[in-house]
């Protein structure tokens, strides 16, 4: 299902805020509890490599390990997408009500040559249903965050380009994010050219949307909205009490899973959570650990929101 949402885009707001790239310092002792926990989840789920970055936004710390190993990115780099897409919106130089074609050709970053995607391969079939026709900006960015759709995604990063999302995540300070392609480019896969990202980058990311401080705050909660209405519940969410209002992207290929969100608890303020995970095979292995980790970041933190 759709989701509806209104679109407001205000003029008044800063979209770079001060502090955005200052070092994040881990120095809460509740947090700090958790690493010993969390290390030994991680030493015993077998991965090759395991990113986290946590970001209380009621107590101002943190717990990171491993924050600032590159990983594929999968598909949390359609965060910083939908974040250039509500950019360009605020600026005017494009509109969430656009309607743009929906095809399915696209052309590889190595050569110009011509590919498609496999609609078996695609979380979202939805999208596909529409080729030849038309669908809004709005309509895409739902897609391509709620249901993961990658239709969608090469849609919007054809509009948008991906050296725009590359130079915006910069300007924010996320230096190690790298969105280079769309999706299921064959070429550039076997040339090494992926979309990279760190747990410390897509904290910063979601850290500006959580603080309300990125564009500005109708957009910033528009935002948080989209990512509150994610369909793949296995990671963050299924760690938290049944419920819980979780705005998160998750993120599925092969021997990596990611979950990288932000936790809504009553009366305290949200915290952001990143987990990403290499060398697991098995999915629901992977999903496991990203649960446990949440539960145990959540255990170590329900208690201190007063």
């Amino acid at each position: 299902m759709r989701i509806m949402l209104t679109i407001a885009i205000l003029i008044s707001g800063a979209l770079f805020t001060k502090g955005v790239t200052k070092k994040l310092d881990l120095t809460d002792k509740s947090l700090a509890e958790a690493k010993g926990p969390i290390t030994e989840l991680i030493s015993a789920s077998g991965a090759e490599s395991v990113g986290l970055a946590v970001y209380d936004t009621q107590t101002k710390e943190t717990l990171l390990i491993n924050e600032h190993t590159s990983m594929h990115a999968a598909s949390t780099m359609k965060l910083p997408v939908m974040m250039e897409i509500f950019r360009l919106a605020e600026k005017k130089k494009l509109s969430l009500s656009e309607p743009l074609t929906v095809k399915n050709k696209f052309y590889s970053i190595v050569d110009g040559s011509e590919f498609t995607l496999d609609q078996t391969d695609d979380s979202d079939e939805e999208v596909y249903r529409h080729i030849g026709q038309t669908m809004t900006v709005r309509e895409l960015v739902e897609h391509m965050i709620t249901w993961s759709s990658n239709l969608a995604t090469n849609l919007l990063i054809e509009r948008v380009k991906a050296e725009n999302v590359n130079r915006l995540m910069r300007q924010l300070g996320a230096n190690e994010i790298e969105v280079k392609r769309g999706v299921e480019d064959g070429k550039a896969f076997q040339a090494g050219l992926n979309n990279t990202t760190t747990a410390y980058d897509l904290l910063l990311l979601l850290k500006l949307i959580a603080e309300r401080k990125f564009l500005n705050q109708g957009a910033s909660e528009q935002i948080s909205e989209i990512l509150s209405a994610q369909h793949f519940n296995d990671g963050i969410p299924a760690g938290l009490p049944r419920g819980t209002r979780v705005a998160h992207k998750t993120g599925d290929i092969t021997k990596h899973s990611h979950d990288a969100g932000i936790v809504y608890l009553p009366e305290r303020k949200p915290y952001v959570i990143v987990v990403l995970t290499r060398g697991i095979a098995e999915r629901k292995r992977s999903n496991k650990l990203i649960a446990d980790i949440s539960r145990t970041v959540y255990q170590a933190l329900a208690g201190s929101s007063q």
